[in-house]
């Protein structure tokens, strides 16, 4: 994965329209090294869709837009690769914030359901190898 393909998933996941993340790109100003320029709506979609090369000085711009440091375009996390990952992980870490919230003992069901619910499916998948 590359970062384009982060920048990508972020969008996506924060639910934010390709359209809103240029626009909300193009309003902090970001200016081009080697024109001085920003860059107009055009090149901002080239990038987003690989078929123009990112400029490294957008890095600051992009991360702002996204509320996310830097460095977390550069970690790529198997949560990333694919896209049932996409929706897993969103959903998954949702799940986790609205856990701080539960109490002690719902916790302790939650934790015991899936565990039943893991068993379960360990228990399908050695009669399916079984089989085999």
């Amino acid at each position: 994965m590359d970062i384009i393909d982060k920048i990508n998933y972020i969008i996506k996941e924060k639910n934010i329209s390709k359209k809103d993340f240029a626009n909300q790109l193009q309003a902090l100003e970001p200016k081009l090294k080697r024109t001085g320029n920003i860059p107009n709506i055009q090149t901002i979609y080239g990038y987003l869709n690989g078929k123009r090369e990112l400029k490294v000085e957008l890095i600051p711009y992009i991360a702002e837009v996204l509320n996310i440091q830097e460095q977390e375009l550069f970690t790529f996390d198997i949560e990333y690769s694919t896209e049932y990952n996409v929706r897993y992980s969103s959903e998954a870490r949702e799940i986790l914030e609205l856990f701080s919230y539960a109490p002690k003992i719902l916790r302790k069901d939650i934790k015991d359901l899936l565990f039943t619910v893991k068993k379960s499916y360990e228990n399908k998948l050695e009669d399916i190898k079984s089989k085999i």
